[in-house]
């Protein structure tokens, strides 16, 4: 839960004592289970809260500079694929090479920021918004995003009983 609403929440060691007085629950029972330290990170972009990545240790200890650099790129990574992963259709000349990452389409973003002003809802709701629409109709988040940018689709004006016009 403290990741989810800050910054990293990194524990070297679960059988400390200030940390089974911080978790009197799940401390004793991590550690019966075999885990030493836990590492959680918050799956966000700009405002946009995904939820959290945890990573379990069984060995009690820290995470030096490289292993935490390479527990970010996981984190963003794990962003990336929820935002704009695994669309169902590709074109012939995208078989075999991965589709961009959300991250790299700032128009989601911009999109996201459009549609908390047409709907008056929070963020991450903007975005379960997009990435319903796009799903909803077999497009990739990042196409969606841009008619939205370019003013094609409203989400104002898109009647939920429907399949989801371009007002």
């Amino acid at each position: 839960m403290d990741a989810s609403s800050g910054g990293p929440d990194l524990i070297a060691d679960l059988a400390a004592p200030e940390c089974l007085t911080r978790w009197p629950a799940f401390a004793p029972a991590a550690v019966l289970a075999g885990v030493r330290a836990v590492f959680a990170l918050p799956l966000q972009v700009g405002g946009i809260r995904l939820g959290v990545l945890d990573l379990y240790r069984a060995r009690s200890g820290g995470l030096d500079g490289e292993q935490l650099a390479d527990a970010l790129v996981l984190a963003d990574t794990a962003c990336a694929v929820l935002l704009d992963g695994g669309w169902r259709h590709r074109s012939a000349q995208d078989e075999g090479r991965p589709e961009q990452a959300g991250l790299q389409h700032p128009e989601v973003h911009q999109a996201t920021g459009m549609v908390t002003v047409q709907l008056g809802v929070t963020a991450a709701v903007a975005l379960i918004r997009l990435r319903a629409f796009a799903y909803s109709h077999d497009r990739r988040l990042r196409d969606v995003a841009r008619d939205v940018v370019a003013r094609r689709l409203r989400f104002d004006s898109i009647d939920d009983t429907c399949d989801g016009g371009t007002g």
